[in-house]
């Protein structure tokens, strides 16, 4: 709406009426008519005769008489309209421009090309302001330009028009020097005196050349000249000054003759011209202004002195300093969290003035200047890290936190170019700007207002108005509304201008346009000196002095702000951390002792003069003494340790104390954000590693600190990274150049050399230190009544001490009240998700807090009343950076949890859970709702996987409300699927509910097609409907107590049988795709899902059961093997006639049954076996999935391998090819029919009578002809696993004739399905043959393993079940267990691999083989054999290095370990 008041009241045009009146139609003057007041019959007359806007204006007091309006219809109109004209004039007029500053050469001031100066060409106003004269000069030749000086005071405008009256047309200059000497020349020539040429020098000021700009703002390449005149009293005196007529060629000083004399001049000016009064008729005029001349100096004189005598008296420096804080007259403290600014052209004078700029937390810039990168507000820029965005970037195109991530937002400043100049997209001028970009930069002040991107009145908008704004169609005034419009209101921005000329043309367009007053928001009485002054005054010198990193030897090295900037993910510790900082240091120990995270102010002022030191915690010593420096001497790249803790316990507190003490001696830095991606994080490490070492030979080691990665394999990930990105960087190191500290939340954990474990039990020496910490607050006064984190630790975690607290703060809670909800919504996200936290914003909104007044903000802790004591603030940085609210301590949420279940009125995690997820305000427009939705969905869905399935089957939180409100869970979970609408892990755990705890296989089938219909392509979520076929059929069977099964039930069983097994089919096709697509992203280190193959194996188990309870059961493993037809068991049974029909519908599916299960043993065998967890580590996968396998296992063998070895070995009279049958029978129930079932012997305990029984069987098949290369082949495995588990058996094949066996089947053509077990124990046995090429073995090896295994590959890499030893045979073959025997108790290489301090220890028990080789294209060369290192940062950088190495033999090729330098 635009406002324009009248008489004290307020008269308003709708924002939708266009601003020229002479555009108006019918409409809408019949709505400004009713918006006077006037009556709506009057009205009404004027929209029948279709009065426009233009009739509007010329309407007369005679016209409203003829139309028969009221009188106060006439009255209203005839006043308004007058009104209206002025407002829209102003507001509509030609682009207006004042001219530039008298007697100023360094103003921020250019024109712009066809506006107007808003002076016209006037005599003299008084003898101050200067008057002014246009010359257009366009058709003026160079050489004669300055010929034009012809006045003698004011400002002479060359390049303006004097019709139209003062428009710019601006003229091409190529050397400025010249008009410089032409005008010493020209003064010299028509003054001719001496004296008098020398005060015209002075008076007459040397030419100005002002910029002329595009409509669009960009240069034109022209300027307008001017000459500035000032005859000051002090140079002028009482002289006066005759000039002369100079000939063409004339140019030589030199006294005028007499003749010259007669034809001299006298020009005084009058009105708009000047006037020469020395004429040939008369010297009456020119004689008595010689003689008032006196008198006309005193009074020139008198107005300078009274002009010079006016000081400035202003408060705008105080009022910014106020406005720019929010209140606090601190930088550092400010109320805002943000700033954004928006800026049209800069002039170079500004830019200088304008660093202030630089150490602000800008979130965003809005430049309006097209040439902003070659020499404006963006180039002074260039020492700060900002990263470039076209407008269009800012449009809502999916979730709103995605786009501000990929925008960056809040980590560096985001640079908006707003009017062009930015990939090649050309400016706009400003008729046109709001069609052509005005669209665009609305979704830019959309998006930065929302109040889920930055808090909700944290943050201050700043409108530079570095060039004038005085065109009411100017983008930087339409977007001074957009802003307004989205702030609703003022308050939220500041007008900064160094001049009242640019702030009246800017605070009359805004009231104009928008009936808007905001001469309280605008600052222009200061230059930008004083601005830029005033502001950085504002920052402590902590803020504004250089930062420093340590550079090795004692000396350091600035860290630039744009390095800073660019290194976003990281949080720098510098050398001079917190020196010369202002902070509070009481505000800094009550937030950290009350159990808020500490900082590293804490650390700085406990070491100041007075303070005690701060508590050293027992394992401080240890790390810091005995962890890094043996990390330290160690060879791999980038190594790390592992500070385990429980929550609470000081375990991030004890990290952060580890990096200030060693910041002199690495360069330190913190983790941001857990979820950044593993490479721009190693990225930013390294180049923090290389930052100003580029000419060093060595770096400092760089101290990285991450808390709370959600497993160790995610370290190891990063880890991982850090390797590669110095492997791109060609850093190769005999040195650790990255440390990682891991800080991790665990329930408990055993100290090892690289670990230690913090607990809730204090050391007797930590006992005292706390106590003695105590003794100082009582010293220093401090108030200690909330400090509960610490008083927790003190006293041990003591939970008679936590319940008091609790009791106390909880008492009298009223779950109606929204401070109260609001806090138990807090307790249940700290209880059950970590990580988990509301903004500060959220909170407030939820609360009803409103900002009092412009500076008077109120503390969201006020809102929450006494709760608030167990409350403390954080900043997160996930993909924005925001401001949070948490409990202060884990034990204190767990407490108020169950404290609130036992008040009067029982407050239960399933009522505090429904308003989490019932609230709209949580996840809408929450800032951080994308992280907040995402910590709730984790508290839904998130279990605790183990061994025991009924412990794991939901999440802690939703077991708990089963316990505590039984089928409350179920709203629960209804409730979830409605605020999370397209989640599919959502609609699967409402479906697992259903088919787990409710028995309802039609709803959870309804809500499992739903997840698939959401996300196909997951082989999880895929899996759900099988797992529903299969639950519903174990279910079925379970529940039926007929024996023997009837015959409809058994074909009701079998049909949904078949129907499981398609789908599980369809999960393992679903996972096979996965994997080909994990395969081809980096970095992807998901494993393969097995569930397809044991869900189908889980329906054939049912099957047999199934089958067990019909008249089969006698000979059912010979009908399912096939050795018995239906046909035969009809003439051998009469009772099956009844079960004929069924088993003959479904005869294809049962026969099926054992070949299927068959293959899934061997897929799932192969998969264990030969592939384990990319990372050291256990493999949880195996864990979880191998005793069901085992399960499945034992019933098909008890089925279909009934024979006892020990009875048949001994049976003569058998039939040959029945005994050999029956022989496999066995092998198949000890796994000695797979070489992968064979190996599994080497990781299981006592194994060696199996592995001879195997040997047997295997000696008796390989004696006829109808034994298989395959058994000659697992036979060969059987010996060198025997000897390696028990080297002393009986049954072991010598080695040589082992050798010699295997010699034989490598010259037979081997089937592609054996490739791969043959070359394998081929490598192994003939290692150092020198007749047996290896080479051509390992190169097909390998490709059979990309065949084989490769696809299902991926999150796991090839086992390595040999590795080279000293001995030659088969003592040259060491497994994990004789390397696990070195080690000691409880040591696994398995998961110990990447363990440097193993690998030492390896060596010192001298049983493996040292290979030498040396360095090729990254690899190493041995034999001719390619070696893979298992670290291949750990290779020197030289090709052609000699090295030495342990070899590990795994499917995919050999290995090379423990890589260490030849020393020639």
């Amino acid at each position: 709406m635009l406002f324009f008041p009248q008489n004290n009241e307020e008269i308003t045009v709708s924002s939708e009426c266009p601003v020229d009146i002479k555009e108006w139609n019918k409409d809408h003057v019949r709505q400004w008519l009713l918006e006077i007041k006037v009556d709506k019959e009057d009205a009404d007359i004027l929209y029948n005769e279709k009065i426009n806007g233009s009739g509007l204006l010329h309407l007369k007091m005679c016209n409203l008489t003829e139309l028969h309006l009221s009188m106060n219809a006439k009255a209203l109109i005839l006043v308004n309209v007058d009104i209206l004209k002025q407002k829209t004039d102003m507001v509509t007029k030609p682009y207006s421009l004042k001219p530039y500053p008298f007697n100023r050469f360094n103003a921020a001031h250019r024109y712009r090309e066809n506006s107007i100066l808003d002076v016209t060409e006037t005599g003299p106003k008084d003898f101050i302001q200067p008057c002014h004269e246009f010359k257009g000069f366009t058709n003026t030749a160079e050489k004669d330009r300055m010929k034009k000086y012809t006045r003698t005071n004011g400002t002479i405008h060359f390049g303006v028009a004097d019709k139209p009256h003062g428009q710019i047309l601006s003229i091409r200059v190529q050397n400025t020097d010249i008009f410089n000497v032409q005008q010493s020349h020209a003064i010299e020539k028509h003054f001719k005196l001496e004296r008098a040429i020398k005060i015209a020098k002075r008076c007459i000021k040397p030419p100005r050349f002002v910029e002329v700009l595009k409509a669009d703002m960009t240069s034109t390449g022209k300027c307008v000249i001017e000459v500035d005149i000032e005859p000051s009293s002090i140079v002028c005196q009482e002289f006066y000054f005759k000039t002369y007529k100079v000939d063409k060629n004339e140019y030589e000083m030199q006294e005028p003759t007499t003749a010259e004399r007669k034809k001299s001049s006298f020009f005084i000016r009058e009105d708009s011209s000047s006037k020469d009064i020395i004429t040939s008729d008369s010297l009456k005029e020119y004689e008595k202004y010689i003689k008032d001349m006196p008198q006309l100096s005193k009074l020139r004189k008198d107005a300078e002195e009274k002009h010079l005598a006016v000081v400035k008296n202003s408060v705008q420096g105080s009022k910014l300093c106020e406005m720019v804080t929010g209140g606090t007259q601190s930088l550092d403290r400010s109320h805002f969290a943000w700033y954004i600014v928006v800026a049209n052209k800069s002039h170079p004078v500004q830019l200088e003035n304008l660093r202030f700029l630089l150490h602000m937390d800008l979130v965003a810039v809005l430049d309006f200047d097209p040439e902003s990168t070659e020499n404006g507000l963006k180039k002074q820029f260039e020492e700060r890290k900002t990263n470039v965005h076209l407008p269009a970037q800012y449009k809502i195109t999916g979730a709103v936190e995605d786009i501000a991530s990929k925008l960056k937002l809040t980590r560096n400043t985001s640079w908006v170019f707003c009017n062009g100049g930015i990939n090649e997209e050309n400016p706009s001028d400003s008729d046109k700007w709001s069609i052509e970009k005005g669209s665009s930069v609305r979704d830019v002040v959309s998006f930065l207002c929302r109040k889920d991107v930055l808090p909700h009145k944290k943050f201050l908008t700043i409108f530079l108005l570095l060039s004038q704004v005085s065109n009411g169609k100017d983008p930087l005034l339409e977007t001074f509304n957009m802003f307004l419009q989205e702030l609703k209101g003022g308050n939220q921005i500041l007008c900064i201008s160094d001049n009242e000329t640019s702030y009246t043309y800017w605070k009359d367009l805004i009231e104009g346009r928008y009936g808007v007053d905001i001469s309280t928001r605008c600052i222009y009485e200061l230059s930008f000196v004083e601005v830029n002054g005033s502001v950085l005054s504002l920052w402590s010198e902590n803020r504004k002095s250089s930062r420093f990193v340590p550079c090795g030897g004692g000396s350091n090295v600035v860290l630039s702000k744009k390095t800073e900037d660019s290194l976003e993910t990281l949080s720098i510790l510098c050398v001079n951390q917190c020196d010369g900082g202002n902070e509070d240091k009481r505000k800094h120990e009550e937030i950290f002792y009350k159990g808020g995270k500490v900082s590293w102010w804490n650390f700085y002022f406990s070491e100041q003069p007075g303070s005690m030191p701060f508590i050293k915690r027992d394992k401080f010593s240890y790390i810091v003494n005995t962890i890094i420096p043996d990390i330290c001497s160690r060879k791999r790249v980038c190594e790390f340790f592992s500070i385990f803790h429980l929550p609470g316990c000081g375990g991030t507190t004890l990290a952060m104390h580890v990096l200030w003490t060693l910041k002199d001696k690495f360069r330190c830095a913190v983790l941001k954000d857990t979820t950044d991606d593993n490479t721009t994080i190693a990225e930013h490490v390294v180049q923090l590693l290389t930052y100003e070492t580029k000419e060093k030979p060595t770096q400092l080691p760089v101290l990285l600190m991450i808390d709370d990665f959600q497993d160790s394999s995610d370290v190891k990930k990063l880890q991982l990274q850090i390797e590669e990105e110095c492997l791109k960087q060609n850093i190769f190191s005999k040195s650790p150049q990255v440390i990682i500290v891991n800080c991790m939340r665990a329930e408990s954990s055993e100290q090892t050399d690289d670990a230690v474990f913090i607990g809730n039990n204090l050391s007797e020496k930590e006992q005292e230190l706390f106590e003695e910490k105590l003794k100082e607050f009582k010293r220093t006064n401090t108030n200690t009544k909330t400090f509960y984190g610490f008083m927790i630790l003190k006293n041990n975690f003591s939970p008679k001490y936590i319940q008091g607290i609790v009791k106390n703060t909880l008492k009298g809670f009223n779950f109606q009240d929204k401070h109260a909800q609001l806090f138990a919504v807090l307790v249940l996200l700290h209880v059950y998700c970590k990580k988990a936290l509301l903004s500060v914003s959220t909170c407030e909104e939820f609360l009803g807090l409103q900002t009092k007044a412009d500076f008077e903000p109120c503390k969201v802790e006020d809102g929450f009343e006494r709760f608030s004591t167990l409350l403390t603030r954080c900043t997160v940085h996930p993909k924005i950076s925001f401001e949070c609210v948490t409990v202060i301590h884990y034990r204190i949420a767990q407490h108020c949890l169950k404290e609130l279940s036992t008040l009067s009125s029982k407050v239960t995690k399933a009522e505090i859970t429904n308003l989490l997820l019932t609230t709209d305000l949580f996840h809408e427009y929450a800032l951080g709702k994308q992280k907040l939705m995402q910590d709730v969905h984790n508290m839904l869905v998130r279990r605790q996987y183990s061994a025991e399935a009924e412990d794991s089957l939901f999440s802690p939180l939703i077991q708990d409300i089963m316990k505590e409100t039984p089928g409350m869970e179920e709203i629960i979970l209804q409730n979830a699927t409605k605020c999370y609408r397209k989640d599919a892990v959502i609609f699967q755990l409402l479906a697992r509910y259903y088919y787990i705890k409710k028995a309802d296989f039609t709803t959870a089938m309804k809500w499992a097609k739903k997840a698939k219909g959401l996300s196909k392509d997951n082989s999880y979520i895929c899996d759900t409907v099988s797992q529903v076929l299969v639950r519903e059929l174990k279910h079925e069977v379970h529940k039926d107590k007929d024996d023997p099964i009837k015959p409809d039930s058994l074909e009701k069983y079998l049909t949904l049988a078949k129907s499981a097994g398609e789908a599980c089919q369809e999960t393992q096709q679903t996972a096979n795709k996965e994997a080909m697509t994990r395969s081809q992203r980096l970095k992807d280190y998901n494993t393969y899902n097995t569930a397809g193959h044991l869900g189908e194996l889980q329906t054939a188990a049912i099957v047999i059961q199934i089958l067990q309870k019909t008249p089969l059961f006698n000979c059912l493993g010979q009908v399912l093997s096939g050795k018995i037809t239906f046909e035969d068991l009809l003439r051998m049974n009469d009772e099956l006639q009844q079960y004929y029909q069924v088993l003959q519908k479904h005869k294809s599916y049962i026969l099926q049954l054992k070949g299927t299960m068959k293959n899934h043993f061997y897929f799932l065998d192969n998969f264990f076996v030969n592939l384990v967890p990319f990372f050291a580590e256990k493999d949880k996968q195996k864990e979880l999935t191998k005793p069901k396998v085992s399960r499945y296992f034992q019933q098909y063998t008890d089925l279909f391998c009934k024979i006892n070895w020990s009875e048949l070995v001994n049976n003569e009279h058998m039939n040959r090819m029945v005994k050999i049958e029956q022989t496999r029978q066995c092998l198949e129930r000890n796994k000695g029919d797979s070489y992968t079932g064979l190996l599994e012997y080497l990781y299981k305990g006592d194994s060696a009578s199996t592995l001879e029984e195997i040997i047997q069987q295997y000696d008796f098949i390989r004696k006829w002809k109808e034994a298989r290369p395959m058994d000659t082949v697992n036979f060969t495995y059987a010996n060198v696993i025997l000897a390696n588990i028990n080297p002393e058996s009986q049954y072991i094949m010598p080695y040589q004739d082992l050798r010699n066996l295997l010699l034989k089947i490598i010259d037979h053509p081997t089937p592609f399905s054996e490739i791969l077990p043959l070359h394998y124990i081929t490598i192994l046995l003939l290692r150092k043959e020198e007749d047996c090429t290896l080479p051509p073995f390992v190169s097909q090896m390998k490709r059979s393993y990309l065949k084989d295994l490769r696809p299902v590959s991926n999150g796991k890499r090839a086992a390595v079940h040999f590795y080279l030893g000293k001995d030659k045979g088969y003592g040259g073959l060491i497994s994990h267990r004789d390397i696990n025997s070195c080690l000691g108790s409880e040591q696994n290489i398995s998961t110990k691999w990447d363990d440097e301090k193993m690998w030492k220890r390896v060596r010192d028990c001298e049983k493996l083989y040292r290979v030498s080789g040396q360095i090729s294209d990254g690899l190493i060369s041995a034999a001719d054999v390619k070696v893979y290192p298992m670290f291949r940062s750990q290779l020197p950088k030289e090709s052609g290095k000699r090295v030495s190495f342990f070899i590990g033999f795994s499917m995919n090729g050999p290995v090379a370990y423990f890589v260490l330098a030849k020393i020639v």
